[in-house]
């Protein structure tokens, strides 16, 4: 799984924490286990899955999506024009 910052786009913290919640549901994982594994705070897991998390450092989020199995990748922006990648799955049966 990855999600995909790009340039004007609107994703906010609350998608990325959607995107960690199920993430960790569909992995089986308390909260303290993913903060165990990410090396954060329970209490952090648990403010960021309810939207209370106000902000949050690189590092720990990277780590935290990490231990989800979720990546963070900024990339240029797509006009409308299809990626090889979509090409690809068109043509596949």
């Amino acid at each position: 799984m990855h999600i995909c910052i790009v340039k004007d786009t609107s994703l906010t913290l609350d998608d990325i924490a959607t995107a960690v919640r199920e993430a960790r549901k569909e992995l089986r994982l308390t909260q303290e286990q993913l903060a165990a594994l990410a090396q954060v705070s329970r209490p952090t897991i648990a403010r960021l899955e309810t939207g209370r998390l106000a902000q949050i450092g690189y590092k720990p989020l990277l780590r935290i999506l990490n231990a989800t199995g979720l990546d963070l990748r900024l990339t240029p922006l797509n006009r409308g024009r299809p990626t090889l990648d979509e090409l690809a799955r068109e043509e596949e049966p």
